[in-house]
């Protein structure tokens, strides 16, 4: 059988083996690294094999900057605000509602495995940990499933012009992780058009083709579009 990930014990220590390795520093393992204020370190069974069932990232963000929209397969993920503000975005799949929470040092945020979600910074410098249920836990980021699915189904399932996203969507050539991505020097725009000075989630006002308002929720307060 498959181990799901969830060990509600310790039985993968052996009293005959000695104490297994209990310390590592996350800083010598580098998850992904935009640059030096954009980064996140990551601990698994891999760096701590006792360390079965869970895992941890140490997230760190600057304004401008954020962890992209994705989704993990296999984990729930908590996330506790160390300092700064965080603005976590995250979609019920069930009531098809996007929630967004405002949360600061001592917060925490709790996202259920496979829920799509994002984070930004609402301070100039933002640290995040990152607990998950899985200690080896899978991610789905948003920019892999955009530059890999052909131009051509975005047309059939939604009728989107497919030369108009696949130009859109050509800057995205690996995974972003963390974004906007670098400027590429043979390019005059960015990737990604920022904002540096939004403090807190902006959404533009929309309809769905069927004339539906959209509502969403800042912190268990429902808007309604």
């Amino acid at each position: 059988m498959v181990n799901p990930g969830f060990v509600p014990d310790n039985k993968n220590i052996k009293k005959t083996s000695g104490t297994p390795n209990l310390f590592f520093d996350s800083r010598d393992n580098v998850f992904f690294e935009r640059d030096p204020n954009n980064k996140a370190y990551e601990v698994t069974s891999t760096q701590l094999p006792a360390m079965v069932g869970g895992a941890f990232v140490d997230l760190y963000l600057t304004k401008g900057h954020i962890r992209e929209p994705h989704w993990h397969p296999n984990a729930w993920e908590l996330d506790v605000v160390v300092s700064g503000e965080a603005l976590i975005s995250i979609v019920d799949p069930d009531t098809k509602k996007l929630h967004n929470y405002i949360a600061k040092p001592g917060q925490v945020v709790f996202i259920p495995m496979a829920w799509w979600h994002w984070i930004r910074p609402g301070s100039e410098e933002l640290h995040l940990h990152l607990f998950f249920n899985n200690d080896q836990f899978e991610t789905a980021e948003g920019s892999d499933m955009l530059r890999l699915t052909p131009p051509e189904v975005f047309q059939l399932s939604y009728g989107i012009d497919s030369k108009k996203i696949a130009d859109s969507l050509s800057p995205v050539k690996e995974s972003v992780v963390i974004g906007p991505p670098t400027k590429s020097p043979s390019n005059n725009r960015d990737h990604i058009s920022q904002n540096t000075n939004r403090t807190e989630p902006a959404y533009n006002e929309r309809q769905n083709g069927k004339g539906e308002r959209i509502s969403i929720n800042i912190n268990e307060k429902p808007i309604d579009f």
